[in-house]
């Protein structure tokens, strides 16, 4: 049986700015280490990133297709962020 995939969102505060990256993955602990070490995307160099959101899914298309998505939902994305920030 294939690796169930996630797609995850990540944000980050770094001089009172706030931003998020989104991406998939079949191993969220794992690839938010390698962001957080400077080893993941080259847009999350240089940032500590905590994990705001999960989604699982069963075909990496399904979980690609979200991904995609997410990416073009500020909205949302920001909704996440904000609550994120009230909890803090």
């Amino acid at each position: 049986m294939p690796d169930t995939c996630y797609v995850y969102i990540l944000g980050s505060m770094k001089d009172g700015k706030a931003r998020t990256y989104v991406g998939w993955t079949t191993d969220v602990e794992k690839r938010l280490a390698a962001h957080n070490a400077g080893t993941g995307a080259k847009s999350t160099r240089g940032r500590t990133w905590v994990l705001l959101h999960t989604e699982d899914f069963k075909t990496r298309p399904e979980a690609m297709s979200r991904e995609w998505h997410l990416k073009r939902d500020r909205k949302f994305r920001k909704k996440l962020v904000e609550d994120f920030l009230k909890e803090q």
